[in-house]
């Protein structure tokens, strides 16, 4: 019965972030509810003895129901649809920089979980673990029954794919885009005329007005700040270790920024999805 206690309580503690888990791997409240349901039917049976770290059990756990759940709806597709084409081979990894991965993640939200139904089900449960929510490859490798480097690269490839559909949006390959861009080039060239191209004579960012007053503001700064969609405008992220620390938003109007905006507070950046662009 102390067994048993302790299990119900580990699995109440847990149970928020255990279906947050499972609804950003499945992209359905309904199916993310049946995958915790059926999680707990398996832990309340499982031996407990040798559980180190619970949280980390239960995330696997519900990490291995949700991979069945996927498989099998994959697996009624083809059906539907015929046999699909065999899965590319992993390809190489290239160094990737960790704060891109962390803000990525924050990009998995409603407008790209599109992008999630085009994975494939280790590719989407890798990436989900481990960029959401900070799951190691070890971790994820066990889960898939394959090496940890096998489960960096599932998860690199599927970053890759959610960075293209970013890229793809209508949001990012519009003209406002391309303002922003050519706003931050100059800014980090240092190039004063480059802005005043870009910047109304009116613009405002916070006390600072007149587009050569904010030109001078911006000139030679903005080094670390990049091209995003933050809720799916274009804007500009600066972040530090992984955090976004500042986002900038622009209005533009007849193709000049006319107004730039400064958001640093932390509780309302963590609200946000971010999503990198490359740079063109």
């Amino acid at each position: 019965m102390a067994e048993q206690d302790w299990v119900s309580e580990r699995f109440a503690e847990h149970q928020g972030r255990l279906r947050a888990v499972a609804y950003r791997i499945l992209g359905s409240p309904g199916e993310a509810e049946d995958a915790v349901q059926e999680a707990w039917l398996r832990v309340s049976r499982a031996d407990t003895d040798d559980i180190e770290n619970p949280a980390g059990w239960l995330t696997t756990v519900v990490a291995r129901v949700c991979l069945n759940m996927l498989e099998s709806r994959r697996a009624r597709r083809e059906e539907s649809a015929g046999a699909m084409p065999p899965e590319p081979g992993l390809p190489d990894v290239a160094k990737e920089d960790p704060e891109d991965e962390a803000l990525l993640a924050d990009s998995v939200g409603v407008a790209l979980m599109v992008v999630l139904d085009k994975l494939n089900p280790a590719e989407r449960l890798a990436f989900v673990l481990h960029d959401v929510f900070a799951v190691s490859f070890g971790e994820i490798g066990t889960v898939l029954g394959r090496s940890p480097a096998a489960a960096r690269q599932l998860a690199s490839r599927a970053r890759r794919r959610v960075q293209i559909a970013s890229d793809e949006t209508d949001a990012a390959r519009s003209p406002k885009r391309e303002v922003i861009a050519a706003f931050l080039a100059a800014a980090r060239n240092g190039d004063f005329e480059a802005l005043l191209e870009v910047l109304d004579p009116d613009a405002v960012v916070g006390e600072v007005r007149g587009g050569h007053a904010v030109a001078a503001f911006f000139s030679g700064r903005a080094e670390a700040a990049r091209l995003a969609l933050v809720g799916g405008d274009p804007s500009a992220v600066w972040s530090h270790r992984g955090q976004a620390k500042a986002v900038f938003t622009f209005s533009v109007h007849d193709g000049k920024i006319t107004r730039i905006d400064i958001d640093t507070d932390p509780e309302r950046l963590r609200g946000l999805e971010i999503a990198f662009l490359s740079a063109k």
